[in-house]
């Protein structure tokens, strides 16, 4: 099939997502209403609930759910093949992930802008909230740490790298540093402007954005910042400089650094992305993948595991934590949900298309493709390098349109590195809260503190970034067995989310079945994928894997029985009021 026109297709899916049934969801099931005051207003504190302009709330939740994943998971599964990843990434976005972003943030804005986990504690039990908690808290701390470890390996130089020929490299992207930190400088003084001297947002955010693609340019002519290249920093320094910004951000208010930098990350993404599209249009290369790779050597079965490594590009628990954790404590009106959330997850999941035919069209030839998806173990080699994919890929189309190919490597390079570090700092100040939360729960209230719980949090994912597995009697980074368990975890979130956001619905009477088909979907293929995962690891000896799959697994299974119970009392509650935990009242409705 001609690339064009599947693409054509799959943009149109999206318009008839958001105009049509994102429309529907929003008056007739989730029923917005402007009337009901957020909790932004509410609960205004200027560090955590902020009313903000929907436009700028947008880019930082679109910023915050869009790192790694959507760029990473398509990256990987067009091993299988373009087509399932394609069919996966569009219609997933469209019936599950946007339907799960919405419903996560209406249920948490009507809660207080509680977290998924604490509402859960209110729908079904003190329970299923504790058990929530705790794989939430694992989900993202891997998922991080998966995070530190690849940003680190692309900020740091490897034996690919040159200088004089960026657009080569597979896994070296120094040059995404000096824009990176020049935005980070950038969003503080554009916060503080905005919030302590009351510039217009307009002005403000043109100068920003000038500078910044300026900042990309300098990248690409000074890819080491000046530095010889012996004296750049190692990928375990750069480690632990993202751990320390990570903690930073963390607990700074969302004023000062997120919300402005998210923004401008986000305008980066826009142009990224159009500029990638038209390229494509305008190249109109032929796909040089398989539509469909049924068996490649050493992977595991097509399905269920094509919907676990796409993971965000088309369904993502942890957007449920972002839509819960820091979105709902800062939406000015409810309207504006469908606006945030459901369009958000269309904006990731449109990464996610590009990714699957960077990876797939991108390549100069068939036989190149081949020889960089040959087997399963090619891909669990190097993570990084499939990055190097999508970057390769996406910068041949914006060449298209004239640019010069290091400036667009380097421009890419940016935009992956970039949403990286924004999903990094949002995650980290939400699995802060999550420390917070489970402190209240066991009544450990020194775990409030934002400065401790935010050094427990980062502990955690520091975990995770130096972890390595036993192969045979070397010991190797995780890589791919890491990116697999937290594509299972993440999946189980947004099936356990979905599940919560249902029985909030069966409680009130409403119609319930518009999250209740993608909830069990999304928790029966999540469970398959577990029991083939957890016998992989069991041949594998990889001990701690397999307890950790177990203990998650285990927890689900709880967490879905408590949900079965409540369902089967639902007419004693249809129309009664959830009362949430720490709330002064029923929630809005």
């Amino acid at each position: 099939m001609n690339p064009v026109l599947a693409i054509i297709g799959c943009l149109l899916l999206y318009v008839f997502g958001f105009v049509v049934y994102a429309k529907f969801l929003a008056k007739r099931v989730f029923r917005l209403n402007d009337a009901n005051i957020t909790p932004a207003h509410t609960l205004k504190d200027g560090i955590d609930y902020v009313p903000t302009n929907r436009f700028v709330l947008f880019g930082h939740h679109y910023a915050s759910i869009t790192g790694l994943a959507p760029m990473l998971g398509p990256a990987v599964a067009v091993i299988w093949g373009w087509v399932p990843a394609m069919l996966w990434v569009v219609l997933g976005a469209v019936f599950v992930g946007c339907v799960h972003d919405l419903g996560a943030l209406v249920v948490s804005m009507r809660a207080r802008g509680m977290s998924i986990g604490k509402v859960a504690d209110g729908v079904i039990g003190p329970r299923a909230k504790m058990l929530f908690l705790v794989i939430i808290f694992f989900g993202v701390s891997l998922a991080m740490g998966v995070f530190v470890f690849i940003i680190a390996k692309l900020f740091s130089i490897n034996s690919d790298f040159d200088p004089n020929n960026l657009a080569a490299a597979g896994t070296s992207f120094p040059s995404a540093f000096l824009p990176s930190a020049a935005l980070m400088v950038m969003a503080m003084i554009m916060g503080w402007l905005l919030y302590k001297r009351g510039f217009p947002l307009g002005r403000t955010t043109v100068v920003g954005f000038v500078l910044m693609l300026g900042f990309v340019w300098l990248g690409a002519k000074l890819p080491t910042c000046g530095l010889p290249v012996d004296d750049w920093p190692s990928q375990v320094t750069w480690t632990w400089v993202l751990l320390g910004y990570a903690f930073l951000a963390s607990v700074l208010p969302v004023w000062s650094l997120l919300q402005a930098r998210d923004f401008l990350n986000s305008l980066l993404l826009y142009l990224g992305l159009i500029a990638a599209y038209a390229g494509f249009f305008l190249l109109g290369p032929e796909f040089n993948a398989p539509a469909v790779n049924l068996h490649p050597e050493g992977a595991p079965p097509l399905f269920p595991f094509v919907f676990i490594i796409v993971a965000c590009g088309a369904a993502s628990g942890f957007h449920g934590l972002v839509s819960s954790g820091t979105t709902a404590k800062q939406i000015d009106r409810e309207s504006d949900a469908r606006f945030v959330a459901y369009g958000g997850m269309i904006g990731e999941s449109l990464l996610g298309l590009l990714a699957v035919i960077a990876c797939t069209a991108g390549f100069d030839s068939s036989e190149a493709w081949h020889v960089a998806y040959r087997d399963w173990n090619t891909i669990e080699a190097g993570l990084s390098a499939k990055l190097g994919a999508f970057i390769h890929g996406s910068s041949s189309f914006i060449c298209a349109l004239g640019a010069d190919r290091n400036l667009a490597a380097a421009f890419i390079a940016v935009i992956v590195v970039s949403f990286a570090l924004t999903t990094l700092d949002s995650a980290t100040r939400l699995l802060r809260f999550n420390v917070s939360e489970i402190g209240v729960s066991m009544r450990m209230k020194f775990l409030e503190n934002r400065f401790l719980a935010a050094g427990i949090a980062i502990a955690s994912i520091c975990f995770f970034a130096f972890y390595k597995i036993r192969d045979g009697d070397v010991y190797k980074p995780a890589g791919l067995a890491l990116w697999t368990l937290f594509g299972i975890t993440n999946q189980l979130l947004a099936g356990l989310t979905l599940m919560v956001v249902t029985l909030y619905f069966v409680q009130r009477g409403r119609k319930w079945i518009f999250t209740g088909i993608p909830a069990v979907f999304m928790l029966l293929s999540t469970f398959v994928a577990t029991a083939q995962q957890l016998h992989g690891f069991y041949e594998k000896k990889q001990t701690l894997l397999l307890v950790v799959g177990a203990c998650l697994l285990l927890m689900a299974v709880g967490i879905v029985a408590e949900g079965v119970i409540v369902f089967g009392r639902r007419d004693r509650h249809q129309t009664d009021a959830v009362v949430f935990s720490n709330s002064s009242g029923p929630a809005n409705d």
